[in-house]
């Protein structure tokens, strides 16, 4: 598919033709318009056919906002990242953290907000747990069941792993679902700390205060990963064996 903004992605501009706005900031504006309107029009259709109570509806992102919607067109101008810092190719939040919004009448409470961290691989396991299934072994997949239909604690990751391979190897860790550890462009750069719990903009760099978290993060990013044959540099860490 084409970049949010481009061309004929957006049919028309809406009630945002008139805006003192970049072309581009219109199209992005009538595109979540558009996109929040064909979704109502989903869950209405779902509800009409009684398949509401049938039907899981899983809502998400691959990724924070983009600088790609066109010409001139800035994320900035409608606060995209929020409060967090960066966006799409940032390893910091702004960059990887996505919402995830899940509808289920009848199994799933309205209006729950859960702080539990997880990533899209954790899906496979859910749905293998919702299917009645098992996920294949030895897949780094915990499922978000427990979270979603209040069936006893939820199981957490230990860490969540990231590498980056662009204008050089970047690296990022969140241990214990509270410290970022990021390591910009080669493994020769220092590792930043952030305590994103209290910290959500990754603002400032308490690894000077944290060395056993520090030498933990790079214990991990040496061994939390595989080769591949796409994405081999000099600057990689070693392989972890199979």
């Amino acid at each position: 598919s084409r970049e949010l903004g481009e061309g004929n992605e957006v049919p028309e501009q809406g009630i945002y033709a008139g805006k003192p706005w970049t072309d581009s900031a219109k199209n992005h504006a009538a595109m979540v318009t558009r996109l929040d309107r064909d979704l109502g029009d989903l869950l209405a259709l779902l509800t009409k056919l009684n398949l509401d109570e049938r039907t899981l509806v899983m809502f998400s992102s691959d990724n924070g906002p983009h600088k790609e919607g066109g010409p001139n067109y800035d994320p900035v101008f409608f606060t995209a990242s929020g409060p967090l810092t960066g966006i799409k190719r940032s390893l910091t939040d702004g960059g990887i953290r996505v919402p995830f919004i899940v509808r289920w009448p009848g199994r799933i409470k309205p209006g729950t907000v859960s702080a539990h961290v997880g990533y899209f691989g954790d899906l496979m396991a859910t749905w293998a747990e919702l299917g009645g299934g098992k996920p294949p072994a030895k897949l780094d997949s915990i499922s978000l069941v427990p979270t979603l239909l209040g069936r006893g604690p939820q199981p957490k990751h230990e860490f969540l792993y990231w590498e980056f391979y662009e204008q050089g190897v970047s690296q990022a860790l969140l241990l214990d679902g509270r410290w970022k550890a990021i390591r910009l462009k080669t493994l020769k750069a220092p590792i930043q700390l952030f305590d994103v719990t209290n910290d959500i903009a990754e603002k400032s760099d308490v690894a000077a205060q944290h060395p056993e978290l520090v030498k933990r993060a790079a214990g991990l990013m040496r061994t939390a990963r595989h080769d591949n044959e796409h994405w081999k540099l000099a600057d990689a860490p070693a392989a972890k064996k199979k």
